[in-house]
């Protein structure tokens, strides 16, 4: 079959969704069937550090408008050659380009829903109204939605599809690559260019720091390391944006200045040696605009141990107390304790690490999720033949 996936990014520009249609579309492509990624090109400054797999077709469309991360694309319509077309959303302007070509060819589509979209200020009650007007009749309308976990599914603006049309929900979460991402990885000269004491306590989070991600929770993790009160503990933020000045700010206020590293962006074989270099990785999150946590998979992958916040689909990832953490949203005291437990336990790690590389091996790593999405597609497509 021939199938478009439409994202919003796309590596080189690393987020979740790029990652979770990058992976998608080459496990396709492996099996056999003709992919075509269409996306907006990359940021100017971005690093192409890995080249386009063979297999894929990425059309890289100049935008004319973004809000966020969301672009509107030149050059989208029309998708009237390919058998079936997925959407990674939300996704605004892209989206309505879908609906459009449904109503314009019939051509049917399938959603990835990877998180409601939860705005600050002005733009909060315009969200609500597009949502309700634009938004549900983008999920009505096609012909399978994906969740990432039922969880979220029955917290988030699924629900409502969940109880009107259940038939067009499954799940399908995101995965990981489980070769990339493995135990026993060397880390040796990380320690070295984080100037890290020998005894230090390394405590990771990986995530943007732009405005969009606003919700990741930075600002409670700096307070937590001055509730540890532990100089021994080494903070590493990978990552970059425009709030990143903000966050620095923040480590000087509440003088933990000297524990904190801001690392940048880091290239992606990079990544996987500072899940290794870490004893722990936190997910600090305190909205639903967080619903799952790839970094969570990689870091487990990795055998490192995580902290995340108790959220909807983020709490179906982690095995409180087993491969993890969970500890409530926004509070800095709760996340203070768990780090006072994993990373000065190394049995606890280590038995932790086990059990998370053992999970996400079984449940998460792509081999595993690949032939499911394949399988939905096959659904979709003789259902449409059918009513043909």
């Amino acid at each position: 079959m021939h199938v478009a996936h439409l994202t919003a990014t796309f590596p080189p520009h690393y987020t979740g969704t790029g990652l979770v249609c990058y992976h998608n579309a080459l496990g396709l492509a492996q099996r056999g069937h003709q992919v075509t990624v269409i996306t907006a090109t990359p940021p100017a400054g971005t690093i192409a550090d890995e080249p386009d797999p063979p297999g894929l077709t990425v059309r890289r469309l100049p935008s004319l408008w973004r809000v966020g991360n969301a672009p509107l694309l030149r050059g989208v319509l029309p998708l009237h050659d390919v058998d079936l077309v997925h959407l990674h959303y939300p996704f605004y302007f892209g989206g309505e380009m879908v609906l459009y070509n449904w109503l314009r060819h019939r051509v049917p589509y399938v959603v990835t829903y990877h998180q409601d979209v939860r705005f600050q200020g002005a733009l909060r009650l315009p969200e609500a109204l597009h949502h309700r007007l634009i938004g549900r009749l983008i999920l009505g309308r096609a012909r399978r939605v994906l969740a990432t976990s039922w969880d979220y599914a029955r917290a988030s603006r699924l629900r409502h599809l969940l109880h009107a049309c259940p038939a067009r929900l499954d799940e399908l979460p995101n995965g990981v690559d489980t070769e990339r991402c493995r135990p026993g990885l060397e880390s040796i000269s990380l320690r070295t260019r984080y100037r890290l004491p020998p005894d230090a306590r390394v405590v990771l989070f990986v995530g943007a720091l732009d405005q969009a991600h606003y919700f990741k929770g930075i600002p409670v993790l700096i307070e937590a390391l001055r509730l540890l009160a532990d100089t021994r503990t080494r903070l590493l933020i990978v990552g970059d944006g425009n709030l990143r000045p903000l966050y620095e700010q923040h480590t000087w206020a509440a003088g933990v200045a000297g524990q904190v590293h801001f690392c940048g962006r880091v290239s992606s074989a990079e990544l996987p040696l500072h899940y290794a270099l870490a004893d722990v990785l936190v997910l600090p999150s305190v909205t639903m605009g967080e619903a799952f946590g790839m970094v969570l998979l990689e870091a487990l992958a990795c055998g490192t141990p995580v902290i995340a916040s108790n959220l909807p689909g983020v709490r179906s990832v982690v095995n409180d107390g087993c491969d993890g953490v969970l500890v409530p949203p926004g509070d800095a005291a709760a996340l203070a304790a768990a780090l006072r437990r994993f990373p000065g336990d190394a049995v606890a790690r280590g038995t932790a690490g086990a059990h998370g590389r053992a999970k996400v091996v079984e449940r998460y790593s792509w081999p595993v999720l690949i032939p499911r999405l394949e399988a939905i597609y096959d659904k979709v497509l003789l259902t449409d033949a059918g009513h043909g």
